[in-house]
Order: structure tokens, then C-alpha cells, then sequence
């Protein structure tokens, strides 16, 4: 038996705003930022666990605060019984009758939870000497539904649904892991598309994108309307009729805005308008689907929970499902997103645009392919060139494709070295001479 004998939480902030990497029309100069966790216990095999929210910035220290305050409930635990039982240990947690009041299930406490349940997903992983996406993959459909958390679900998929489907995707699991790691998992990048980038940045990224293998690339619009149909037209010019193009407009418009502003943007071929509106308004997103269709809607990664997905998903507010590794409470409660998006038939394309979540949430999608949905078909994972050299196991994306990582763990332990180099604290403040300290 060994216990919990530490929750460590730390804030870690990378400069992006200095090139503008990650700007877009709502956020013009985002910091990536890591509240990030590591969970230590007294095991002799030196183990721990490591997990992490995304930020932008200020407000950083406020998830890492959360953390502290969650992990109190880990503390102390038998690390064993917890591993064993990750859903029972995930439900505790979410449940919690005074924390649950902060949200219910969403929020700046939802994501702390989420960190922690990573880590213990990645501590779990290391035990077991196999990469995430692998550990899911060797479970069976009840131990997979075991996980999930129902609550609030069973009108949209029941358990006996979950074991269905999950017993359904059975047969070719082997042939679709041999296939996976012969042949990598589609990436798509959106390296070019940042909005802060100039003309000339986007024209020189957007060819190496193509030359670099990708299908598809992403640019953000939703600034300025002569804006985003010049440099759309630009990146067609480059990439060609063969390449898709998403554009994201990051909550920017209202309903009928973005009705309007995707119907001037649609002859360039759309492959998906990302987050057109606000990311709680599932009717306005249902009543933009309707409005542009074919030009499917893409959202998810600000949904705080695995019900706003079952209503997204119910009112056919979104085509493509945007999953994100640290929104919601982790593996368990995107396990049930990833479950809600079989059942319904919907493509799952991850978001990954911030530090670390390429390197978390290509073991959803590939976990997907092999035990879920079975296909990787018109699917693909977000992908940006920035800040990999951070990670233990950086992500290893070429050819245009995810290759599927071989270490022990989920990729979210940060270079000790690193986290040093990036640790936040808040400047010292200056009093002006007129104001008095009481």
C-alpha cells in the first residue's frame, strides 16, 4: 500500500503574447499558461503524476489555487484503491457537496478537478508501463463504462447503450492499433492562422504547412470583415483548391452576424466555422447550423461539461465535436463526451491550440478510433508548433499525421527545468505615495 504524500501546484506562464502566437479575435495576446499539478506518493517505484489546466494568462494563479484547494480531498489516500477505481475516485471528487457549489460541474473548480484526475490517469498510465491512449485501450466495455458518470446523461446514452456500442467496436481493435501505430492519427494545423501574424507570416506558414504534409489548416477570423476575406483569399491562392481550410471566430459574433459573415466567407470552401458564437448559446449554435449548412459548425473546446455536449449534440447545434483535454474533469468525463458523440454520429477534432494539450489529447482521439467510434474518417486533431520542447514526451506529429506515443504516462509532465525557468509570481506592487496601508 502507498498513500498520497504530496499535491504540488505551480504556475507556469510562457511569454506567446510577444509574437502574438495564439492571438485571435477575442484573445489578441495570450500568454500559455499551465496550472499545473504533480501528484507524489511514498511508492518505491518513484512514480508521480502529472496534470495540468490551460490558460491564457492572468488568472492562472486562480485555477493553481483551486488545485491546492481540491487536491486537500487526495491527500493522504491510498493511492492503490484510487488507481483501481478512477470512476468512484472522479465522482467523489465532481460530487463533492460544498465544492460542487462553486460550479455545479463547471468552472475554474471543474478544471482543477480535471488536472487532478489527469494526473492520477497519468500516475495510473506510468504504473502500468503503457501510454494513456493504450491503457484505455486495453479495457473492457464495462470497466470503460464503469468510468463514466451517467448522471444527467440517460436521456441521450444510457450505461446498457455505453456497453453496447463499446462491445459493438470489439471486433478489429487489433487491426486498428497496428493500424494507428503503422500509420499515425490526421493532424491538422493552425500554425498559419494566427490573427496577430502578417500577411507575409501567413503566406510563408501556410506553405509549409502544405509542404509539411497537413490537409487542413485553421485561420482565425471574426476581427475585421474586409480582414478575414483578404487573408482567406490569400491562403486559397497558397495552399490550392486541395487543401481544406476551418476558419474560428472565437465566440467573436452574434447569431445573426455569423450567419451572415460565414455566407461571405463560404466561397472559399469552409471545412468548418469554429465557435461562431457564444459557447453556452446551443440554440444560437443550432440556428447558425441550420443557417449555413453545408458548412458544418464546429465547438467544444469551452463547453464546461459532459451535459452542455448532450444538448449540443440533441439540438444539432454542432457537426464536429471539439473535445478538450483539461476543460472538463478530465479522462472520465471526456470518456463520456467521446461515448455521446458515438452515439449520435458525430466527428470528434479535438482542439489542441495551447501548451501541453497536443501532447494530452491525441490519446483521446486514438483511444477513440481503436475502443469507440472505430473510424478515423474525415477526423483530425489540432496541432500548433509551440512550446513541445517543454514536455518529457513531446508530441511527435510529421507527415501531416500523430504518431502514436510508445512512453509510460500521458505526455503531461512538464521538463523540471522548464517549470523553473517559466514559474510566475506576481510582480511587487507599488504603492503610489497617496495611498495609505491599513
Amino acid at each position: 500500500m502507498s498513500i498520497v504524500t504530496a499535491v504540488e501546484a505551480f504556475d507556469i506562464r510562457f511569454p506567446t503574447s510577444r509574437n502574438l502566437d495564439g492571438s485571435d479575435a477575442m484573445n489578441p495576446d495570450p500568454d500559455y499558461s499551465a496550472a499545473y499539478v504533480q501528484i507524489s506518493t511514498d511508492a518505491p517505484d518513484g512514480h508521480a503524476g502529472h496534470g495540468f489546466a490551460f490558460t491564457i494568462g492572468r488568472g492562472n494563479d486562480i485555477v493553481v489555487a483551486a488545485i491546492r484547494s481540491v487536491g486537500e480531498q487526495v491527500m493522504g489516500r491510498d493511492v492503490e484503491s484510487m488507481l483501481a477505481d478512477l470512476g468512484s475516485t472522479s465522482r467523489r471528487l465532481v460530487h463533492d457537496s460544498q465544492l460542487r457549489w462553486l460550479g455545479p460541474e463547471k468552472g475554474v473548480v471543474h478544471m482543477a478537478i480535471g488536472a487532478l484526475i489527469n494526473a492520477l490517469w497519468d500516475l495510473r498510465a506510468k504504473r502500468s508501463g503503457l501510454p494513456l491512449w493504450r491503457l484505455l485501450a486495453s479495457l473492457g466495455p464495462e470497466e470503460v463504462v464503469d468510468l463514466v458518470d451517467f448522471r444527467y446523461l440517460t436521456d441521450a446514452i444510457t450505461r446498457e447503450e455505453a456497453v453496447e456500442l463499446l462491445t459493438a467496436a470489439m471486433p478489429g481493435r487489433e487491426e486498428r492499433t497496428a493500424k494507428l501505430l503503422a500509420e499515425g492519427y490526421p493532424a491538422y494545423t493552425t500554425t498559419p492562422g494566427w490573427l496577430g501574424y502578417d500577411d507575409a507570416k501567413l503566406e510563408r506558414l501556410c506553405r509549409e504547412a502544405v509542404d509539411q504534409g497537413f490537409g487542413l489548416i485553421k485561420l482565425k477570423v471574426g476581427a475585421d470583415r474586409d480582414d478575414d476575406i483578404r487573408r482567406l483569399g490569400l491562403a486559397r491562392r497558397v495552399v490550392g483548391p486541395g487543401i481544406g481550410i476551418a476558419v474560428d471566430a472565437n465566440q467573436r459574433w452574434d447569431v445573426g452576424e455569423a450567419i451572415e459573415r460565414v455566407a461571405q466567407l463560404a466561397p472559399f470552401g469552409l471545412a468548418w466555422v469554429e465557435e461562431p458564437t457564444s459557447p453556452d448559446d446551443i440554440l444560437g449554435h443550432a440556428a447558425i447550423a441550420a443557417a449555413i449548412s453545408p458548412v458544418p459548425v464546429a465547438t467544444g473546446e469551452h463547453a464546461a461539461n459532459r451535459i452542455m455536449f448532450k444538448q449540443f449534440l440533441q439540438a444539432r447545434g454542432l457537426q464536429i465535436l471539439q473535445l478538450d483535454a483539461t476543460r472538463v474533469a478530465g479522462v472520465n468525463e471526456n470518456i463520456a463526451v467521446l461515448l455521446l458523440a458515438a452515439k449520435f454520429g458525430v466527428r470528434v477534432c479535438p482542439h489542441a491550440g495551447g501548451v501541453g494539450l497536443c501532447e494530452l489529447v491525441q490519446h483521446f482521439s486514438m483511444f477513440d478510433f481503436i475502443c469507440v467510434s472505430g473510424t478515423s474518417d474525415g477526423r483530425v486533431i489540432e496541432y500548433v508548433d509551440h512550446l513541445h520542447e517543454h514536455f518529457v514526451t513531446p508530441v511527435d506529429v510529421h507527415g501531416g499525421r500523430y504518431w502514436a506515443p510508445l512512453a509510460p504516462g500521458s505526455g503531461a509532465e512538464m521538463l523540471a527545468v522548464s517549470r523553473a525557468l517559466h514559474a510566475w509570481s506576481p510582480p511587487a506592487r507599488q504603492l503610489p505615495a497617496t495611498e495609505s496601508v491599513r
